[in-house]
């Protein structure tokens, strides 16, 4: 088989050392900075680089880490594997994502555990399950975000064979799989690229050190790195679509920017492959351009997470002012019936938390509301919390309906994190996993003192080291079965089930969205087509302007209908779904 290695910073040889055998490279006369060589090797065998005489390293593009992010590369035959089912028929128009982290779906932490419990997800109605970071990372237990290897996947999950096993597995479910990629830093532990290339730059500067180089000298080849990872998720792995960490992150000045180019080159995986693929993109930046296509002048990825939607919904559900709250609490309710119709709240307006304006309207005419995920609660707004404090910590059973109500009937594809179905009581709380001592100590210390920055006490904030911060993350599945639990569940399965049988709840029309409130009696209410959503934040009645020919498609709890006056008397803390009659 033929083994290449992109090294430019090799001034003399390079040598692949294989099953502990050497072999020299040669280098590559049409691809500058290249060295290939040809040697017999079999699924499994283990291997690295040594450049100019130094320790063998790991393949940057390795398929496996069977010993983690140090350890050797293992060559991997996906040629080999046999797939049972074929990817769905899924896109994103009228699609259900669950954000799921293997590590703490299941006690066992494990891809094959979690393959076990999907059926839960087609119960509830779920279409698509979206997988946190997979790629090798320090020690057994971590969030993902950083990995190293990213062709690879985790050992301590199972490794890439457990991961066929997963998506073939939800494919035979019928449902898609989207997994979280990080392209805006990697490691720093187990990241060996820069005794290679110039995969970083100083050019920049990141939360995490020297960027990834997309636009100095060299990045070429750091691009098609990047690239041929994404592509090799969806179609050696039959990824669905992929969820891109903090775009706004990625430094890149060229006139052709590599998540237009990363976009193109999925859209034309699609039409070779006959399926729909999508990139899903995390960004602050309240830019619609991100997800205009680029033939319209944007960088044509498919959606993007909406975080305005979910910072307003918080504000509305828990009154917390804190940070970038701050901008949405002096008015939540009108914050979030701006979202749920412009999709940003920051959209050109002042950002007291940036201390700037911030943001750019959606043009609501040509802008589907399926590019934009909604969502109460994700990894980010729980794990980022001192204690990781889920809705459920704070909020009542029927406060958590409303926010499933508004997730689960407005105009954004709707996104789950694990556990809120149920309300789950068990927190998600920050955990590493750090060989390194000196690394570990300095996360520990960086957290309390973050934390302690914002009125926390430093022993309040779980130490990240400590096995019993993962072990307290994983989710309780008996729960479930018991109550409040049990009638959240089942809300969320009926509101999933209602989304799905009425086309008004997947119409993309933005401009349609019709919304009312009233700030200090904490109501709103809004119009899908035919069908009317009102929710009750208070923790008194509300008579709600609802019309009098209408019809209840559900509701948390029973409510009085509307008599010649059209006002409907919502119950404290609670929500309903109308049809016109």
């Amino acid at each position: 088989m033929l083994f290449e290695v992109w090294a430019p910073q090799a001034e003399e040889r390079v040598e692949l050392q294989l099953q502990g055998a050497a072999h020299p490279l040669e280098r590559d006369p049409e691809r500058d900075g290249w060295w290939t060589a040809e040697a017999e090797a079999a699924d499994g065998a283990r291997y690295g680089y040594a450049l100019d005489g130094g320790p063998v390293l790991p393949d940057p593009r390795s398929r496996r880490q069977p010993d983690g992010p140090d350890g050797l590369s293992a060559v991997v035959d996906h040629a080999a594997h046999t797939w049972r089912h074929d990817p769905p028929a899924r896109g994103l128009r009228g699609a259900v994502l669950y954000e799921l982290h293997i590590g703490t779906y299941t006690p066992e932490g494990t891809l094959d555990a979690a393959a076990a419990r999907l059926d839960h997800l087609v119960e509830l109605g779920i279409t698509h399950v979206e997988l946190m970071p997979l790629c090798p990372f320090p020690g057994r237990h971590g969030w993902g975000y950083e990995g190293v290897s990213l062709w690879a996947v985790h050992e301590p999950y199972g490794g890439p064979e457990a991961l066929k096993r997963f998506v073939d597995t939800a494919h035979g479910l019928g449902l898609g799989v989207v997994l979280d990629v990080v392209h805006n830093h990697l490691g720093p532990s187990g990241n060996y690229l820069p005794a290679f290339g110039p995969y970083f730059t100083d050019t920049h500067h990141t939360p995490w050190g020297a960027a990834v180089n997309l636009d100095a000298p060299g990045s070429d080849e750091v691009r098609a790195f990047l690239l041929g990872s994404a592509l090799a998720w969806l179609r050696d792995y039959r990824i669905d679509g992929l969820r891109l960490d903090a775009v706004h992150a990625l430094a890149d000045t060229r006139a052709l920017t590599f998540l237009e180019e990363l976009s193109a080159a999925v859209d034309a995986l699609a039409a070779e492959q006959g399926r729909e693929l999508f990139l899903i993109a995390e960004s602050d930046l309240a830019d619609p351009r991100t997800t205009t296509p680029r033939d319209a002048g944007g960088l044509g990825l498919h959606a993007q997470w909406n975080d305005d939607f979910h910072h307003a919904l918080h504000t509305a559900l828990t009154g917390e002012s804190q940070g970038y709250y701050a901008d949405f609490a002096r008015a939540p309710l009108a914050a979030l019936a701006k979202t749920l119709g412009h999709v940003f709240f920051h959209d050109g307006t002042y950002s007291t938390f940036r201390g700037r304006t911030h943001g750019r309207p959606v043009d609501r005419v040509r802008t589907p509301a399926h590019r934009f995920l909604g969502y109460s609660q994700t990894h980010d707004q729980v794990g980022n919390r001192a204690t990781g404090d889920r809705l459920s910590a704070s909020c009542s059973p029927g406060l958590l309906a409303c926010a499933a109500a508004l997730v689960l009937t407005g105009p954004f594809t709707p996104m789950l994190f694990m556990g809120e179905e149920w309300g789950a009581s068990t927190p998600w709380q920050f955990f590493t996993d750090h060989t390194d001592p000196g690394l570990a100590e300095a996360v520990r210390n960086g957290r309390r003192r973050e934390f302690a920055a914002h009125g926390w006490a430093e022993e309040d904030v779980p130490d990240p080291q400590d096995p019993a911060t993962r072990d307290r993350s994983c989710l309780d599945w008996a729960e479930r079965e018991r109550q409040p639990h049990a009638r959240l569940l089942a809300w969320y399965r009926e509101l999933i089930a209602l989304r799905a049988a009425q086309p008004d709840l997947t119409d993309p029309d933005l401009a349609a969205v019709r919304v009312a409130f009233d700030e200090e009696a904490r109501w709103l209410a809004y119009r899908r087509g035919d069908l009317r959503v009102a929710v009750n934040f208070a923790k008194e009645p509300a008579r709600v302007p609802l019309g009098t020919r209408v019809r209840v498609l559900a509701a948390w709890e029973p409510v009085e209908m509307p008599n010649g006056d059209g006002l409907m008397t919502l119950p404290p803390e609670s929500c309903v779904i109308l049809a016109d009659v």
